[in-house]
């Protein structure tokens, strides 16, 4: 017999109690519509989820079903089961504990939603399912990791299929339904990347979390942990009384939970507390009574009052809200009060004027500067608009294809956009092209029992192509020198537009900065405009020119992203004055530039130099020129450097 590890238990877990609240919440509502942890590495997200899963009872499935059937609830079943039963035979039982289900990131969508045996379709006239992920997720928790960095069709159809209940594949003409009723578990790094709004709004609630900052709580972590992996049995017996407390609480909740009823004037509160917050859509104030009652039913209570609702909100509301580009998502616990308070007044048939909510404080200064480098940081100037770009279908800038192009993938991900009778990769048959090229052939083929006879040379297979991406890295001269007029305050507006163009075209966006002895990388490559704009918000400017330096990180930058999105089609944009002052170490810091940038030439990517140096006639223009010819890109001299004309620089070599 194979030993099983027992899971760390969810009730042995310190703190993070909004995220457990809403684990809780989905477990006695499946229908609430998962959660969405958004929140550093190492906030024991996974250790939830798996957690949930142990605490809750087994459960009874048909033995022999690949979609894990209740056989005490008929409605629910799938074809299959519900024909053995209209046939009178009696589903097989047994009982299995609460699943986890994964969701690999590099996950297909066939992977995803099961497949249809079109070889048997076409021999025999069957229809035979391969059921996917979704079928094993039924009635389990479907937990999806870093969910922010799938594609976003294969995000669309799983939480399709969450909503509905039901997964649906058509292949060609042939269909298949079965159930899919599982509890949703997203997880996601902000740093990586945001998910669409629309995607992120049909997650019935989002919790953020980060690491604990007491000082005894993290102490309590690290002695629980340790103290688990010395002996998992012994640990697990240890919590074994809290973790039946909680199950009871589970139990009982969901007994409960058909017999608890809204107060009086609840929707009312409801819906004015998504208004007043400014909330897009109708599905906040469905999921907000769901949670509410779900909340009542936890707390032994039939019936949900405001403070479940006010409950509810904070769970709710916060990925939904209504907010401009690059300010932060967060919930007006002022407005929120106004609105329970109003909603009190008005239940008594008061009259009462709303107060004015009270304006939240500016950011706190930035922390002391290293006293050896005199820095100021400049705040960006005004964003706006940034041309849209628009590549023709066959612009191949430097050998790469952009997100506004088609490429050809090389695996099934991807739309279906023609057929060929010579798959480049792995076989993904095209059953409507093989047909057609069969048809004209049935009168003179020996077809036997089969209802159409197919031929090798018939057989055609799919060409998939999805978008690609076209990131830009940033790398800014921070120096003493980019204070001057104003220089650094438009660099970081043209970045910051570039970002808003960037997060509505699911394209990223990464930063390197360089002043004083080094470079860093201030922003890897993300589309989250919040983490922009923090970033840029506190880039300070000052002291020498370490060119070098910044070089080199780029090159490292690129490489390894290349490694990971080959078909990306890069560009470098380099904004500084070329006074290269400190070196690698290893010569003159103008001999080692023109070394990296003949290393940068070889990475095959676009590239721009913006000089922002002030020139005469009767100056030379230094090493920039000469740089740019290296790296085989475009060199331009601004003379003042305006965000406006960065942006349609790097527009002009995009497009």
């Amino acid at each position: 017999m194979t030993y099983k590890r027992p899971v760390f238990p969810f009730a042995a877990l310190v703190d993070q109690e909004r995220l457990k609240k809403a684990l809780i919440l989905n477990a006695i509502n499946p229908l609430i519509g998962g959660v969405l942890i958004r929140g550093e590495k190492g906030t024991a997200k996974s250790t939830a989820a798996r957690g949930l899963a142990a605490l809750l009872p087994p459960m009874r499935l048909v033995a022999d079903c690949p979609f894990n059937c209740d056989p005490e609830a008929a409605e629910s079943l799938c074809d299959a089961c519900r024909g053995r039963l209209a046939a009178g035979h009696k589903l097989p039982v047994r009982e299995r504990p609460m699943a986890v289900v994964d969701l690999p990131l590099g996950t297909t969508e066939d992977r995803l939603l099961g497949t249809i045996d079109l070889e048997k379709a076409i021999k025999s006239g069957e229809k035979h399912f391969e059921p996917g992920i979704l079928a094993a997720a039924n009635r389990s928790i479907l937990y999806v990791d870093e969910v922010n960095l799938l594609d976003d069709h294969l995000v669309d159809v799983l939480l399709d299929a969450a909503a509905m209940g039901l997964n649906v594949v058509e292949r060609e003409g042939v269909s298949f339904i079965h159930p899919a009723r599982f509890l949703l578990v997203g997880t996601m790094n902000p740093e990586e990347g945001e998910l669409r709004p629309q995607l992120l709004d049909r997650f019935g609630l989002c919790v953020e979390v980060t690491g604990l900052h007491d000082l005894e709580a993290r102490i309590t972590v690290v002695q629980r942990w340790l103290e688990y992996e010395g002996d998992p049995e012994a640990f697990s017996q240890k919590w074994q009384p809290e973790q039946e407390n909680l199950r009871q609480a589970i139990l009982s909740a969901r007994e409960r939970l058909p017999r608890v009823q809204a107060a009086g004037g609840l929707l009312e509160l409801i819906s004015r507390i998504c208004l007043d917050q400014g909330v897009d859509g109708h599905r906040a104030d469905i999921y907000m009574l769901k949670v509410a009652l779900a909340l009542a039913a936890y707390h032994g209570r039939e019936e949900a009052g405001p403070q479940e609702v006010r409950e509810a909100a904070e769970l709710v509301l916060p990925h939904r809200l209504r907010r401009k580009p690059l300010s932060e998502r967060q919930l007006d616990l002022e407005k929120l009060e106004e609105s329970l308070k109003r909603h009190e007044e008005s239940h008594k048939h008061r009259e009462h004027t709303p107060t004015t909510a009270t304006p939240q404080p500016d950011a706190a200064p930035r922390p002391g500067q290293d006293p050896g480098m005199k820095e100021v940081v400049f705040t960006p100037s005004a964003t706006y608009p940034v041309k849209p770009l628009e590549l023709p279908p066959d612009r191949i800038p430097k050998k790469a294809l952009g997100r506004r192009t088609q490429a050809p993938t090389e695996d099934k991900s991807g739309r279906y956009v023609r057929s060929t009778p010579t798959p480049k990769a792995a076989p993904d048959l095209a059953l409507d092209a093989t047909l057609r090229a069969a048809a004209p052939y049935q009168a003179f083929r020996e077809k036997g029992n089969l209802a159409l006879a197919v031929a090798p040379p018939d057989v055609r297979h799919k060409v998939r192509e999805k978008r690609i991406g076209h990131p830009i890295l940033f790398v800014v001269d921070a120096s003493g020198s980019m204070g001057a007029e104003q220089r650094m305050s438009e660099t970081k507006a043209a970045i910051l537009s570039l970002l808003l163009d960037a997060y509505q075209k699911r394209e990223r966006v990464g930063l390197i900065t360089f002043r004083g002895q080094k470079a860093e990388l201030a922003l890897p490559f993300t589309n989250s405009i919040e983490t922009a704009r923090k970033c840029l918000e506190h880039l300070p400017t000052g002291g020498k020119t370490p060119l070098p330096h910044a070089l080199h990180l780029a090159y490292d930058v690129i490489n390894q992203e290349k490694l990971k999105h080959p078909k990306d089609a890069f560009l470098l944009v380099l904004i500084t004055d070329g006074k290269a002052n400190i070196n690698l170490g290893r010569g003159p810091a103008i001999v080692e530039t023109k070394k990296l940038a003949v290393k940068l030439r070889d990475l095959n990517i676009n590239t721009l130099i913006l000089d922002t140096e002030i020139h005469t006639p009767m100056i030379d223009f230094g090493c920039l020129p000469e740089l740019s010819k290296t790296m085989g890109g475009q060199y331009l001299s601004i003379q003042s450097l305006q965000a406006a004309d960065v942006v349609a620089r790097i527009e002009e070599v995009r497009g």
